[in-house]
């Protein structure tokens, strides 16, 4: 964006300055690119379709207990609550801001005792004088006219900072919903994996027993017992790890709820499946997200405010004008101070124009324009990565379902070969190493298809977080 700098005005081009009415320049009008508005590059994918995105995507799971814990979350999270709170500040530094535009008052009462000095009063000739008392109350009233735009354009910048804070706010919402919704189905999928690790470890434990049987009758070796027992050990060393992930979980998931890691929710802790989907995710296009993603509007937001701030940073360059009043009146006693001859008013504009020292005012416009510049910057850059973030989604969404096919493809292959070797083995047609290599890779199978269902569900909840979902689905901040 680029804008020719205001020349600094002199005491002769006063009169000019009267007849303007704001100064600086006007914010600049952020474009969005046409290439990023229309459908997306992933919507090809069954997975999806172009219907309109869903605020609350986590109901299309159809599982009541997440639909708690989200309600939970966007009650009672702690970030969320600092964000609505931050957000009342903000409005709070709006309303004052608009407060400017108003006049100011002043009210006052005083009293004084005095004696005059006899040295400077040859009146008195040296004799001592009387003290004198005087009662005054006053009304003042004074209004700065914005001819150059000072006020309105702080209540400009002080708008766009409140509307980036409602912004931001909703950015905390789509977070913690979408964090929660990961938790829950971390949760889940790790004790699917302990629950696919524990029937491997059952299998390898009865194959464990049979080598051994057949080594104490005589008709089996020592070798295939080891390796048995080495391929059983093995799984159960798998268990361990799996379970400080599901606890893990658990914990940042009542934490993400308000809660402590005792008050984790059992219902949570029970779930033996991830979520799932039984219908393609609504993802709408281009355009429609960039208008519901928070984050860009924030950067919209932002970039208003700074520009607002160049105005004022070029207003203080140029006079106050107010216009101010004042009633009152002064007595000597104080029951004579509603006498016609005691009252006092004075009405008339002030004009003040405080010359800053040059360098400092032209640095101080240099640095608003600039911030200007990068908040421009910042909101095209916020565009990009909201496209970046759904289309990676998308891509990886995709993928992982094609991925997730082939190893239950793979999986199903691998538990045929599992069955035909024992039985070959069985028939004494095939050694013992083949039973052992085939549970191995079946093991194998098993666990890579249940980590892959654990990360299909969390490309969904990646997808559903990168289309803003859930921002409009919370208690307002005020509530």
């Amino acid at each position: 964006m680029n804008r020719k700098a205001l020349p600094l005005l002199t005491a002769s081009s006063a009169a000019l300055l009267l007849a303007a009415c704001a100064v600086g320049p006007k914010a600049p009008a952020p474009t969005l690119p046409v290439q990023g508005q229309g459908a997306f590059i992933g919507s090809q994918s069954a997975s999806v379709s172009t219907e309109a995105a869903r605020a609350d995507w986590w109901r299309l799971y159809n599982d009541a207990t997440l639909d708690g814990l989200i309600q939970q979350a966007l009650t009672e999270n702690n970030e969320l609550e600092a964000a609505a709170a931050n957000l009342r500040a903000v409005r709070a530094s709006l309303s004052e801001a608009r407060a400017g535009r108003l006049p100011t008052t002043n009210a006052n009462a005083a009293f004084n005792r005095s004696q005059a000095s006899t040295i400077t009063n040859p009146a008195a000739n040296g004799a001592k004088l009387d003290d004198v008392d005087t009662y005054s109350v006053g009304l003042d009233v004074s209004y700065e006219v914005d001819l150059f735009g000072r006020v309105e354009s702080s209540v400009r910048a002080a708008r766009g900072d409140a509307a980036a804070a409602r912004e931001a706010l909703e950015v905390v919402r789509i977070t913690v919903a979408a964090e929660t919704a990961r938790a829950y189905a971390d949760t889940c999928s790790a004790n699917a994996q302990i629950a696919v690790a524990e029937r491997t470890i059952e299998l390898q434990g009865k194959t464990v027993d049979l080598t051994q049987r057949l080594l104490d009758g005589g008709s089996g070796n020592g070798l295939d017992v080891a390796r048995a027992r080495a391929a059983l050990e093995q799984t159960r060393a798998s268990l361990p790890p799996l379970r400080a992930s599901r606890d893990g979980a658990l914990y940042r998931l009542a934490t993400l709820t308000g809660r402590t890691p005792a008050e984790a929710s059992e219902a949570a802790r029970g779930c033996q499946s991830p979520p799932q989907l039984s219908q393609p995710i609504p993802i709408g296009d281009g355009a429609a997200l960039l208008a519901r993603r928070p984050d860009v509007r924030q950067a919209e937001a932002r970039l208003a405010a700074a520009a607002a701030r160049v105005n004022v940073a070029t207003a203080s360059l140029y006079p106050s004008i107010s216009l101010g009043g004042s009633l009152g009146s002064t007595a000597l006693d104080s029951s004579d101070l509603g006498e016609d001859a005691n009252f006092r008013f004075s009405v008339g504009p002030l004009i003040s124009w405080n010359f800053p020292n040059i360098a400092v005012a032209r640095a101080r416009i240099k640095q608003a324009d600039a911030q200007t510049d990068a908040a421009l910057a910042t909101f095209d850059q916020t565009v990009l990565t909201a496209l970046q973030e759904t289309e990676t989604a998308l891509s990886a969404y995709a993928n992982e379902l094609d991925r997730r096919t082939a190893l239950r493809t793979a999986r199903d292959q691998a538990a045929t070969a599992a069955r035909l070797s024992r039985l070959r083995f069985d028939a004494g047609a095939d050694s013992f190493l083949t039973v052992l290599d085939s549970e191995r890779t079946l093991a194998g199978a098993d666990a890579a298809l249940a980590a892959s269902e654990a990360q299909v569900t969390t490309y969904q909840i990646a997808l559903f977080k990168a289309l803003a979902g859930g921002w409009d689905q919370a208690p307002a901040p005020e509530a």
